[in-house]
């Protein structure tokens, strides 16, 4: 990238002798002076590579507009023509609200229902706030906001944005993309089996409430509020998690990831209908699924405010808000508090993912990408926040209707939370039928959301990099993504498929991820450089980032991803789902999934050290 202003300069030299010949961007400059003033950083009127920052579009889409401009003390003249290229322009969102809803749909996922309310109570409760309120103040936010103003100036996906960025970083985006495709293939597994229990809610009574059906065992203990003289042992095993496990999942049939048996093809036929939903909201681009998050973004709120006014009159709900809340302060001594905090807020506002840059990149060059990231950023943080009472309101119920503790009752973490504790808590209030129809919507349109937002990432990357191949033919392209995310899809549909999306979950994602995050935290802010990155900024949208978020992004965003990285390596988690505690191999598979991906980094640094002319250091 050093020697992208000389080379300009030798551009503009070139286009003396040749007045009518088009650059890449669709502008020449006239005139001698011209070269004297193209600095090596940007003006306050001029884009850092000649273009007037007016321009109403991304300096690199060159709409010209056929007039004379003086720039400058020098008063040279700047010549703006028509652009040449016959590249149809880029496609824009047709509202702002399309954005933001796209943003808060994708950042506010199945996590922060069930993920943060565990782990806050986990951690220490109101105690745990402190920390996570700090991780996303100087890591999650700063991070968030950096993507969306490097998608949103540059105008390119997660692969071909490296080559105005720092080319030899270009394997970022070719990871970003596998890390997408994993993700594909199990988070949409966990909205089949959403829509699986969906379809169960029309039958009444609600088959997860009753002991009397084909896969229930002898233990299972059917306790209703109204069953008074049904007490609960730590034998005891309730109707919802007999359904899930026994009837949804089928996990009794496979003992393990060595033998997953077959394909459930009720759960293939939910998928399927997932999938076929996932495409025709995608295949035109940000124009049909910037339409459909009116729907998907908003719903969940709407449902989110039902169930809390609901759990709130429950008997029994104080318990839980005051185990949710109560502080903890001795846990801020752990460090594991701190490294659930960093890793929470980090999942939860999704950085590093392609996602922020395609959005962004859809955006008009001069939007204001610092309110957005502050504003969708923080909903997300009070979203997760609001989820905890929404959870822990129906936890108090039922550990009052057990006469248990609520630390008994919150055992499970993750879709079982969801799928047993809550489910079985549904059932025991008046109008069940439609608070599960609700519900179990409520979580298939959180899952819709960030599963639009993966592909679109992925589609936004492969359409940039190979715009005269793919563009053209984008529904075909989108099709043939959705096909393989289904192929990929099924050995999580198989009886041990549950196993497949907590290996996945576990290894597959997160660390590679966060590795990646943090490679590219390191190519904009050491290599681009800060300040050219500020200026760039500036440009867009008049002011210039503080010393805040320049500390931030040279300094304390790199530590606060090393941190979990490192605390990752040191403390690798026992992975066990229901009885089944995974064995050694399992993890070393887990990690070459992770690694697969990763590799593309530093094999592509080697190809391109090899293929680029010039000496090292160039």
């Amino acid at each position: 990238m050093e020697m992208k202003q000389p080379m300009m300069k030798n551009r503009e030299d070139q286009n003396q002798d040749k007045e009518e010949e088009p650059q890449e961007n669709g502008r020449l400059v006239a005139g001698s002076s011209a070269d004297k003033g193209q600095k090596g950083s940007s003006g306050p009127g001029q884009v850092s590579n000649g273009y007037p920052s007016t321009s109403p579009q991304s300096p690199r889409d060159g709409a010209g507009t056929g007039t004379e401009r003086v720039s400058g003390p020098t008063n040279f003249r700047m010549l703006i023509v028509q652009q040449t290229s016959l590249d149809p322009p880029r496609e824009t969102w047709s509202k702002k609200m399309d954005f933001l809803l796209s943003v808060i749909g994708y950042a506010v996922d199945l996590g922060n229902v069930w993920r943060f309310p565990y782990i806050c109570y986990q951690n220490g409760g109101g105690a745990f706030l402190l920390p996570y309120l700090l991780m996303a103040v100087f890591g999650g936010v700063p991070l968030f906001y950096m993507e969306l103003a490097l998608g949103q100036f540059h105008r390119n996906g997660c692969i071909s944005i490296w080559k105005y960025v720092c080319p030899i970083f270009k394997g970022i985006g070719f990871a970003i993309c596998i890390i997408a495709l994993y993700i594909a293939f199990y988070y949409n597994t966990i909205m089949a089996w959403a829509l699986y229990y969906l379809l169960s809610s029309f039958h009444s009574p609600l088959p997860w409430t009753m002991c009397n059906n084909a896969w229930n065992t002898a233990n299972c203990t059917r306790y209703l509020s109204t069953d008074l003289n049904v007490s609960w042992t730590n034998a005891s095993i309730s109707p919802a998690e007999e359904f899930y496990t026994r009837q949804v999942l089928q996990v009794h049939l496979s003992p393990g990831l060595h033998q997953l048996g077959a394909v459930s093809w009720q759960l293939a036929l939910c998928l399927l209908f997932i999938f076929t939903i996932v495409y025709f909201s995608i295949w035109k681009g940000v124009k049909t699924s910037g339409k459909v998050v009116w729907v998907t973004a908003t719903f969940p709120y709407l449902v989110l405010l039902i169930l809390l006014v609901r759990g709130a009159t429950l008997p029994g709900a104080w318990r839980g808000v005051v185990f949710y809340l109560q502080p903890n302060w001795e846990t801020l001594l752990s460090t594991t508090v701190w490294i659930d905090a960093a890793a929470q807020i980090f999942f939860s506002l999704g950085p590093g993912f392609g996602v922020l840059l395609a959005f962004a990149s859809y955006n008009p060059f001069h939007n204001n990408c610092y309110k957005d990231a502050l504003v969708t950023s923080s909903v997300n943080c009070l979203t997760s926040f609001m989820s905890g009472f929404v959870i822990f309101t129906v936890l108090g119920y039922m550990a009052e209707m057990r006469q248990q503790g609520v630390e008994t009752v919150a055992k499970d973490a993750g879709p079982s939370l969801l799928f047993i504790i809550y489910a079985e808590a549904i059932a025991n209030m008046p109008a069940a039928t439609f608070f599960a129809i609700i519900f179990f919507l409520m979580i298939i349109m959180l899952g819709l959301d960030s599963t639009f937002a993966g592909l679109e990432g992925v589609i936004t990357a492969m359409l940039d990099e190979f715009p005269h191949l793919l563009t053209r033919r984008r529904e075909w392209f989108v099709l043939g993504l959705v096909c393989v995310c289904y192929l990929g899809a099924l050995s999580t549909l198989t009886y041990g498929g549950a196993f497949v999306v907590k290996l996945f979950e576990e290894y597959a994602t997160g660390p590679a991820v966060i590795t990646v995050v943090f490679l590219e935290v390191i190519a904009v802010s050491w290599f681009y450089g800060t300040t050219r990155f500020c200026n760039d900024v500036q440009l867009m949208l008049g002011f210039s980032p503080g010393l805040f978020w320049r500390v931030c992004w040279v300094a304390i965003c790199p530590c606060f991803l090393l941190f979990i990285i490192g605390s990752f390596l040191a403390f690798p988690p026992e992975v066990r789902l229901f009885d089944y505690l995974y064995p050694f191999w399992t993890t070393v598979l887990g990690y070459c999934i992770g690694v697969s991906s990763f590799i593309c980094v530093p094999s592509y640094m080697v190809y391109h050290l090899l293929t680029t002319k010039g000496t090292f250091k160039q």
